[in-house]
């Protein structure tokens, strides 16, 4: 019988590897995903300094739609961060994954964080 690893095992070390390539600095701050089985979570962080500058998630008061782990959601969730970050001035992200497909919700995230005015 093969074993194989656990899928979230597997996403864990993915995430590792992408966070010795990624740093989130003052001038460009990391744009972190999580997913979870009932909402999604997007922080803008800058590893420099140990900070969250931003965050935003389906669990926010002003979040409006009934299902919070879709497609949708994590459209409203990337509009949600890249407003709050242009009205604290920051235009620039690193894209981080979270060892996540860049697929789907997170995908979806990335592209409405872009369409407000996020360059990454």
């Amino acid at each position: 019988m093969v074993n194989k690893e656990v899928r979230s095992k597997v996403r864990v070390g993915k995430h590792r590897k992408i966070r010795n390539k990624i740093k989130g600095t003052s001038e460009r701050p990391r744009l972190c995903v999580f997913r979870s089985n009932s909402h999604i979570y997007a922080q803008i962080i800058d590893d420099s300094k140990g900070i969250t500058l931003v965050a935003a998630s389906t669990m926010d008061k002003d979040f409006q739609l009934e299902k919070k782990n879709d497609v949708e959601a994590a459209k409203v969730v990337g509009n949600s961060i890249a407003k709050k970050a242009v009205d604290k001035g920051i235009n620039t992200v690193v894209f981080d994954r979270g060892g996540y497909i860049y697929h789907g919700k997170v995908q979806a995230l990335a592209d409405a964080a872009r369409e407000v005015g996020l360059i990454f």
